[in-house]
């Protein structure tokens, strides 16, 4: 049987709509990045729990699998917050923190794990893994949240409108960078050479 991968590509699409900034810290190199998969893990009102996916060439996976923290920040919309947003979009999501800190060039507290949290996010929660899923090129992470707040009672940015007011070289750079995330994620789940 053949999967009609258009139509499996329709139904998913959409289920994605915010864009979340992922940080987290081990052996004291806090590092972050922007991920499109994550969400709520818990129908337990007083114990929520957070689910995110990272692929496994994102240094960011390596070192929340090490430390077992990370914390999930939604975006805000509002029109006196979007600026803000979108750096904290393009610094996260522009570059590898294998290539230096990107941390430095945002507005942070330290959280209760130790973690770096966003002050110009809408929102955040912060949380211990408390289970993990291998998925060849990516690993699902579940984590029992310790600690949240919220900053912000406007709209969470969704990533359309995000998409739509960042800088078409900024946009074309993301593009080439993703390139050999997805190439790394292809040679993980079909035994491809990257």
């Amino acid at each position: 049987m053949t999967v009609d991968n258009d139509a499996a590509n329709r139904v998913l699409a959409g289920l994605r709509p915010f864009p979340v900034a992922i940080t987290t810290i081990d052996g004291g190199f806090a590092n972050g990045l922007m991920s499109l998969s994550a969400g709520a893990a818990s129908i337990i009102p007083e114990a929520p729990r957070a689910t995110i996916s990272l692929t496994k060439y994102n240094k960011t996976h390596d070192m929340v699998l090490n430390s077992g923290i990370f914390v999930m920040h939604m975006l805000s919309a509002a029109d006196e917050d979007v600026e803000a947003s979108l750096e904290i979009l393009m610094t996260l999501g522009g570059s590898s923190g294998r290539d230096g800190d990107k941390m430095s060039k945002l507005r942070t507290k330290t959280g209760v794990t130790g973690a770096p949290i966003l002050l110009d996010a809408h929102s955040y929660v912060e949380c211990r893994v408390s289970g993990s899923l291998d998925v060849q090129e990516s690993t699902i992470f579940v984590g029992d949240i310790v600690a949240a707040e919220v900053f912000s009672e406007g709209q969470r940015l969704r990533i359309g409108e995000a998409w739509g007011k960042l800088p078409a070289d900024w946009v074309a750079q993301y593009d080439a960078n993703h390139e050999p995330q997805l190439a790394n994620a292809r040679a993980r789940r079909f035994g491809e050479q990257a």
